[in-house]
């Protein structure tokens, strides 16, 4: 039995110490009662130091960061414990007994915030610049030209293009990793001795991922700053973190340096976590999940070895080479030639100026029962190929042609008939759901609008489609009892396996997903990659499989196709595009890849 209290979560013993939290409590009201998001955790961070804080969404890491910045919001309340920073050349504090006016001057000033979504932590109605500005005055006393100045030199130091005209612009003219860059000048703008980056890396592409860890390792070197690095991605932590704290339903459950942790874990979560996420050197059957390391009785962690040994066998290159060869042997269920799509860029009275090339005369074919991955940082063309081949652009040239049928000029009812064999995942669950329809009703829904139809003649009654949702529900691996309840009393995950199971319910032939689980924690990410494959060998789907992560994309394809500006770049089996790759395009792809040594 494994507990929190068998190890020691303050094993840090340098004398510089910059913070240390000790038995920190954070609770939040709610309609059923006190929720206890943080319980007695403690840890010490360093001068100059690294700490990585790892876990899954409501473990409370973030919570934590918001304790220390004292921005926890009226619901929230530090019930016990001590936040104690001490600043070079300043007595230590403890940041929970501060008064607001006080840490409203360390805020922003010695301790700084990295936020995960730069979009929403910006003010759309000024321009970057400006928030730059206006967050150096406020801590420092200078002028506008002098913190204009320092501004630019900022933005310099982020390497941000052109930054005399960038400070003119807004955030809605900025690319994410641009928008990312400015949140990190604003963060050192003043100079501070802590910052917390809250999962700054989460929505960005691989290799904008990679260049940003490596602005913030270069500027944390130079500065000589202490740094607390929020993620679920146990990849980044072990590139970017000096010493690893992991937490798991507000405890911490284990604290050691980043190397031992990854080599030796301890904790079954721990072991968990790292086990669940795609290794792109091997291939396994079946990714493990954290439920295969450890389960709860009475209330506590027991460890459990994993009962399926498909979770530990790897697929041989020999045997995913054969099941290739067989795919190709019959003729492709999709084939795509010479397309193009092009969007048009109008003048502000409506006037057509040119037209942007989304796509380029792309040709690919994919095979019934196959997984063609697709790959490619955004803006490549990826979803807007697949949003063609479902008939949801508009300005296709070229030929999409579904079992030999030429699909791409079908309108009205030909295309609805198509629709059937025709699905999509797409990347926000929530988003896909309507919140205002029960679950039941959802899945339910393509039955319905499609009972005209002599195939689906029967689900013109409600018994029968409440018996199909009934068993697509529990073939994703929920209970029919779901059908009662509404999208928001579900967890991400289980919203994603909800439009799994609505995508399955016309027992389509070809399934294109759209990054359907970037969003996801990667316990939860392992359960649905699992799940996909386990339906595509039941149900014989063929997927199209949309992402920017090429670990999960090589897990789940066959063959991998990697675009890039409107473009293929490369097309080839998964294990030569991941081995031996041909063009520098994908060579640089892989190489941003955050690795993880998974361990013994």
């Amino acid at each position: 039995m494994t507990q929190p209290s068998d190890f020691d979560q303050t094993q840090t013993t340098s004398e510089d110490l910059l913070l240390s939290v000790r038995n920190l409590q954070v609770t939040f009201g709610s309609d059923e009662g006190l929720v206890h998001a943080v319980k007695n955790i403690s840890f010490d961070l360093a001068q100059g130091q690294t700490l990585g804080i790892v876990g899954e969404s409501g473990s409370g890491k973030s919570v934590t960061a918001l304790a220390i910045m004292g921005l926890l919001g009226e619901s929230g309340k530090i019930a016990n414990g001590e936040v104690l920073f001490q600043p070079t050349g300043a007595p230590q504090l403890d940041l929970v007994k501060v008064s607001a006016k006080k840490m409203l001057q360390y805020r922003g000033d010695r301790i700084a915030m990295i936020f995960q979504e730069p979009m929403t932590s910006l003010n759309p109605l000024f321009t970057c610049g400006y928030q730059v500005i206006e967050a150096i005055r406020l801590h420092q006393k200078v002028s506008a030209a002098e913190a204009e100045l320092r501004t630019i030199q900022l933005f310099n130091e982020v390497q941000l293009p052109n930054p005399e005209q960038l400070i003119e612009r807004y955030p809605h003219e900025l690319s994410g990793g641009q928008l990312q860059r400015v949140m990190i000048a604003m963060a050192i703008s003043c100079n501070p001795q802590l910052i917390i980056a809250d999962e700054p890396t989460t929505a960005l592409d691989v290799t904008v991922q990679a260049a940003i860890l490596d602005l913030l390792k270069e500027i944390q070197r130079s500065r000589q700053m202490s740094m607390i690095f929020i993620t679920h991605d146990l990849g980044i932590v072990a590139k970017i973190a000096d010493r690893v704290i992991v937490m798991n339903q507000g405890e911490v459950v284990e604290s050691e340096n980043t190397q031992d942790i990854f080599q030796s874990p301890k904790h079954p979560y721990t072991k968990g976590l790292i086990a669940c996420r795609p290794q792109p050197d091997r291939q396994l059957r079946l990714l493990p999940t954290v439920s295969d390391f450890m389960e709860i009785q009475n209330g506590q962690i027991v460890e459990k070895e994993p009962s399926d040994s498909r979770y530990l066998e790897v697929v041989s290159s020999e045997e995913l080479a054969a099941r290739l060869s067989e795919l190709q042997q019959q003729e492709p269920i999709l084939s795509v030639k010479n397309l193009r799509i092009e969007f048009p860029i109008r003048s502000i009275l409506g006037l057509t100026k040119r037209y942007f090339v989304a796509v380029n005369n792309i040709s690919f074919d994919v095979y019934r029962g196959e997984t063609l991955g697709l790959v490619g940082e955004s803006g490549c063309g990826k979803t807007t190929t697949g949003r063609a081949i479902l008939g949801l652009t508009n300005s296709v040239m070229g030929s999409v042609k579904f079992e030999g049928k030429e699909i791409s000029r079908l309108k009205g009812n030909a295309f609805q008939q198509l629709r059937c064999d025709l699905q999509v995942i797409f990347q926000d669950p929530y988003g896909s759901l309507n919140p205002r329809m029960s679950v039941g009703d959802a899945i339910a829904e393509p039955l319905l609008i499609h009972s005209h139809q002599e195939r689906f003649h029967r689900y013109r009654k409600a018994d029968a489609r409440k018996e199909r949702v009934a068993y697509l529900l529990e073939r994703v691996g929920l209970t029919k009892s779901a059908m009662r309840r509404y999208p928001h009393e579900f967890s991400g995950g289980q919203r994603q396996r909800i439009c799994i199971a609505k995508a399955l319910a016309l027992n389509p032939k070809l399934i294109i997903a759209d990054e359907p689980v970037s969003a996801l924690d990667v316990s939860v990410q392992a359960q649905v990659l699992n799940l996909l494959k386990e339906l595509q060998a039941e149900f014989g789907l063929t997927y199209i499989f949309i992402s920017h992560d090429l670990g999960v994309v090589k897990f789940m394809s066959d063959r991998i196709m990697v675009m890039n500006k409107g473009e293929i770049v490369e097309l080839d089996n998964a294990e030569s595009i991941y081995n031996n790759p041909q063009q520098p395009y994908t060579q640089k792809l892989i190489s941003a890849i955050p690795k993880v040594l998974a361990f013994k």
